[in-house]
């Protein structure tokens, strides 16, 4: 007696190792049925024929399809069935099977930072020169995608999708790769962009962020700024703001009563001038702390103007006295900056004022401490690049005799 297709049960199809697949590698389609089928058949969709048949493996109710080298030829949608004695089962369910690395990789940015507090939400950007007509965004550990969106015509001859993520929670791991393709094989993609790992920062205690060379840096200079925390933190994490790349993550180095890492940034160019925090976790969570206080880098020798510096009544003051540095440029600038040989301390910056043919800012110690007396610089800035500094001024030492009342 012959069953009607229909009256077996539906077979199961799958990919090991997942149905999206990197050019060359090798993937195996399983069809499960049930324990009296005797044959498998796979079919391809756009192929009239049956694209392949394997036996039944024994003892058992499946049957594997092997390809040793994948390629935009085996890239489709598949479907099985089986043959029993009781007749043909029906089709499975559609088998997408996805190769990747056909064109060049697309990046990943998030915006407006890869930095997100517990529970907020993110925008990931996927871009390409390619042309691609369709991005999707994959999310660590998952088989199927996130997303899937129509590229727009960006700036400059890109195209991107916007993805919008979140909210995101701690405990999980938030790292995403996307790909782009064409319309016309949308299960040929392009190779994966660089993984991109959103950064989850909670409320537990902030670590500090200081740098050995202090806050005003040369160009050359080595620089490393160094994340610390009495906490007993396992890793720390950098982020500069504005960066859409994501933080640097450093295993912890132990420090005397003290986790932290060291983070060194290399010689000093423009480009490392801004505003920094860190960030210390636990191995076991994916949770961040709250961020450090910010530390400010300044770049020095990046504009045009060098401002002098002078002192009112003069370099040498007695302990009480009130002492004015001024600091003057005959050539435009919007802030100036005061820095103090070995401080630790941000800068102090003013705003420039222009009375009489020079731009200049008054620095007030009213009284001045034996603990001001010290060598000093002047730097000039703009507020369109405020990390970005003058050449300094020649160094005016300030001696401050007798103590304090």
């Amino acid at each position: 007696l012959c069953l009607l297709p229909g009256t077996l049960p539906t077979p199961f199809i799958w990919a090991e190792p997942g149905p999206v697949v990197s050019w060359g590698t090798p993937v195996t389609i399983w069809c499960q049925g049930i324990l009296e089928a005797q044959e498998f058949y796979l079919d391809k969709e756009g192929h009239s024929v049956t694209w392949d048949r394997q036996p039944t493996l024994e003892p058992g109710d499946k049957a594997k399809f092997s390809i040793p080298h994948m390629t935009d030829v085996h890239a489709g949608r598949y479907h099985c069935h089986y043959r029993s004695p009781s007749g043909l089962s029906e089709s499975s369910d559609p088998l997408e099977l996805v190769v990747t690395g056909y064109h060049g990789k697309p990046s990943l940015s998030a915006l407006p930072s890869p930095v997100v507090t517990s529970g907020g939400k993110v925008t990931l950007q996927c871009a390409s020169r390619m042309g691609s007509h369709r991005f999707v965004l994959m999310k660590e550990g998952e088989p199927r995608p996130s997303s899937t969106l129509d590229s727009q015509r960006h700036t400059r001859g890109q195209f991107q999708a916007l993805f919008p993520v979140g909210p995101v929670t701690p405990g999980l791991r938030w790292t995403f790769r996307c790909y782009g393709y064409y319309s016309n094989s949308p299960q040929v993609w392009s190779q994966p962009s660089e993984p991109l790992e959103l950064l989850v920062s909670g409320v537990s205690r902030k670590p500090s962020l200081l740098t050995p060379q202090g806050p005003v840096v040369s160009p050359g200079q080595s620089l490393t700024l160094q994340c610390r925390s009495d906490v007993g933190y396992d890793r720390f994490a950098l982020h500069k703001e504005g960066s859409r790349d994501p933080p640097q993550p450093r295993g912890r180095q132990p420090q005397a009563g003290l986790s932290g890492a060291d983070f060194p940034l290399g010689p000093v160019s423009s480009s490392l001038g801004g505003r920094y925090t860190c960030y210390g976790g636990h191995n076991l969570s994916s949770e961040w702390s709250a961020p450090s206080d910010p530390l400010d880098i300044l770049v020095t020798g990046q504009l045009p103007p060098t401002p002098s510096l002078s002192v009112q009544p003069g370099p040498t003051v007695a302990s009480g006295e009130n002492v004015t540095l001024l600091c003057q440029s005959r050539r435009r600038v919007d802030t100036f900056l005061l820095s103090k040989e070995g401080a630790a301390d941000p800068p102090p910056r003013r705003t420039s004022e222009y009375p009489a043919e020079k731009y200049q800012a008054e620095f007030s110690m009213s009284p001045v401490t034996s603990a001001q007396g010290g060598t000093y610089r002047c730097y000039g800035s703009y507020n369109a690049s405020p990390y970005l500094l003058s050449h300094p001024s020649d160094a005016l030492e300030l001696l401050v005799s007798g103590e304090e009342p």
